[in-house]
């Protein structure tokens, strides 16, 4: 594609494009609603989750009251969630749980296509997540050793604010249209091509994507799929 010719980086979202969120995490929840005894399941608990945990960290832009960085936000919605079903869960317990966390793994093609994209592009993180939780999932979970991680505490602001596209940019030094944003999150990708990058959707989950002019330049299922239309 010609409009693609100029793109000399992409910039990955991590949740949910790289790492395999709901499936790292609903073994851990099962167990946990089982010991509960709850008749919630793993999978409702999980969509639950993620659903509020969007919201904290939309509210945590919007109200500008200073950025509590992603596993905040990760807290705050686990108990409103814990909440919503009843469950009781003591502060340490929660703590303990969230620890889960930190075993998240990427889905099973995305080394083998971040190896083809590679040879052609920069290949570059741009997270919500906390910095120190970047650089252990890069290395420890995801063990690719890439151009750059970004977290969006370098602005100050979660996803899609246009300051996370804009200051990512600057940082590879490049202009916002030699960067291309991928992920599995359609409000990403708009965020990103209203900021002028160009956008690649990895559409994961079979989701709509948002009614907007800010189309994606490219929509895959998986990065055996983009690395077969891009690379």
């Amino acid at each position: 594609m010609a409009k693609l010719e100029q793109v000399q980086a992409l910039t990955f979202d991590l949740f949910g494009t790289i790492l395999d969120l709901g499936g790292s995490l609903t073994p851990f929840i099962d167990d946990m609603l089982r010991e509960k005894g709850s008749d919630t399941t793993a999978e409702q608990f999980w969509q639950q989750w993620r659903y509020r945990q969007r919201l904290e960290q939309f509210q945590d832009t919007i109200m500008m009251l200073g950025h509590g960085g992603y596993l905040e936000t990760v807290r705050r919605a686990f108990v409103y969630v814990l909440a919503l079903n009843k469950i009781e869960m003591s502060k340490e317990e929660v703590q303990t749980f969230l620890a889960c966390w930190q075993e998240l793994s990427p889905f099973p093609e995305v080394r083998a296509g971040l190896e083809k994209l590679g040879a052609r592009y920069k290949l570059v993180g741009l997270s919500n997540g906390d910095p120190a939780f970047l650089d252990h999932l890069a290395k420890n979970r995801i063990q690719w050793n890439f151009d750059d991680v970004i977290s969006v505490t370098t602005m100050g602001a979660f996803k899609p604010h246009p300051a996370v596209y804009r200051r990512a940019a600057q940082i590879l030094g490049l202009e916002v249209g030699e960067c291309m944003m991928v992920s599995a999150n359609s409000f990403d990708v708009v965020g990103a091509r209203a900021c002028g990058l160009r956008g690649a959707y990895v559409n994961r989950y079979d989701l709509p994507y948002e009614d907007s002019p800010y189309r994606a330049d490219v929509t895959v299922a998986n990065f055996t799929e983009l690395a077969e239309a891009i690379a």
